[in-house]
C-alpha cells in the first residue's frame, strides 16, 4: 500500500512539474504547405502564424518570442486573434507592446479572435479600449483584416489573405451555430479561383464551411490545443468543455485544402496545459504549378 501511495505521489509531482514547464515555454512547430496555385519557380514563402497569446509573456517584453521570430526571417507574419484578454478593465498593454514591434521583422496581417471581436462590438461594456488598441497597432504598421480579403504580392505571385469575423453566435458554449457559406460570401465576397487563398478564421469548428467557400489554406486557433492532450490521440477537451474536438491543433489535409490549427501561445479561463506546449507556427509555402498548368 505504501509503495502504491509513493508511486501515486510521484506521478502527481511529475504531472504538476510538466504543467509548470509547459506553462512557461513555447515550441516552434513547422508545417510545409504545397500548392498548385503558386508557381513551382517561386522561392519558398515563409510565414509565421501566432494565435491566442492572451497577454502571455515569454521573457521581459516577450523578448524570447520576438527573438525566435527574428531568427526565422519570415516573409509574412499572420496573427489569428485573441492576443489580448477581452475582459472589462483588463489591460491590452502586453499584447500591444509585443505586436507593435513585429512590423520591423516582416509585414503583419491581423485577424480578430472572439476576444477582440466582442470588445469591438460592445462599446458600452468595453469603452474605447479596442479602438485604442487597433489605432496603436495600425500606427505601428499592422494591417488589420476585419471581414476583408487583401491582395498581397510575393515574388510576382498573387496571394489573397482574408480575415473573417464569424457571427458572435459561433462562440456560444451551449449550442453550435449553423454558419453557412453565404454568410462568408456576404462578409468576404467570392474568391478569385486562380489565386492562392489564405483564410484566417478563429474557430476551427467551421472548417467544412471555410472549405466550401474555397480557402486553400485555413488558419485557426481558439481551442488552445484542447488544453490536455493524450499522446498520439489528441485533445481531450476544449476551453468550452467540449470533448475530443476534431480540429484541435496541428496540420490537417482535406481534399485540396490545408488546415492549420494553432495550439496557442497563452491560456485563458482554464490556465492549464498538459502534453500540449504553447506553440509558434512556421509555415513553409511552396508552389507546384508549372508554366503550362492551369490553377485548379
Amino acid at each position: 500500500m505504501w509503495l502504491a501511495l509513493v508511486i501515486l505521489l510521484g506521478v502527481i509531482l511529475v504531472v504538476f512539474a510538466e504543467i509548470y514547464r509547459e506553462m512557461h515555454r513555447f515550441v516552434i512547430s513547422r508545417y510545409r504547405i504545397k500548392t498548385a496555385r503558386l508557381s513551382a519557380d517561386m522561392p519558398e514563402l515563409k510565414a509565421v502564424f501566432l494565435s491566442d497569446l492572451h497577454n502571455k509573456e515569454y521573457g521581459v517584453d516577450n523578448a524570447e518570442l520576438i527573438d525566435a521570430m527574428r531568427d526565422e526571417k519570415p516573409d509574412l507574419i499572420l496573427i489569428g486573434g485573441d492576443m489580448l484578454v477581452g475582459k472589462p478593465g483588463s489591460s491590452f498593454e502586453i499584447a500591444a507592446s509585443f505586436i507593435e514591434k513585429l512590423p520591423s521583422i516582416a509585414p503583419v496581417w491581423y485577424a480578430n479572435g472572439n476576444h477582440e471581436q466582442r470588445m469591438r462590438a460592445d462599446i458600452k461594456k468595453y469603452g474605447d479600449a479596442y479602438q485604442r488598441y487597433h489605432d496603436r497597432l495600425k500606427e505601428a504598421g499592422v494591417h488589420f483584416l476585419l471581414d476583408e480579403n487583401a491582395l498581397v504580392m510575393y515574388q510576382g505571385e498573387r496571394i489573397h489573405i482574408a480575415g473573417l469575423e464569424v457571427p458572435e453566435k459561433c462562440y456560444g458554449r451551449t449550442s453550435r451555430y449553423e454558419l453557412k457559406e453565404e454568410e462568408i460570401v456576404r462578409r468576404l465576397g467570392k474568391i478569385d479561383g486562380d489565386t492562392f487563398q489564405i483564410l484566417m478564421a478563429h474557430p476551427p469548428e467551421y472548417t467544412d464551411v471555410y472549405r466550401k467557400w474555397g480557402a486553400d489554406l485555413i488558419l485557426s486557433g481558439h481551442l488552445h490545443g484542447g488544453i490536455v492532450r493524450i499522446p498520439f490521440l489528441g485533445a481531450v477537451f476544449t476551453p468550452q468543455f467540449r470533448l475530443f474536438p476534431k480540429y484541435s491543433g496541428g496540420l490537417y489535409r482535406e481534399g485540396d485544402t490545408d488546415i492549420v490549427v494553432s495550439k496557442g501561445l497563452g491560456t485563458h479561463t482554464v490556465n492549464l496545459r498538459l502534453f500540449n506546449p504553447a506553440e509558434l507556427i512556421v509555415l513553409q509555402i511552396e508552389g507546384q504549378k508549372k508554366e503550362n498548368q492551369e490553377g485548379r
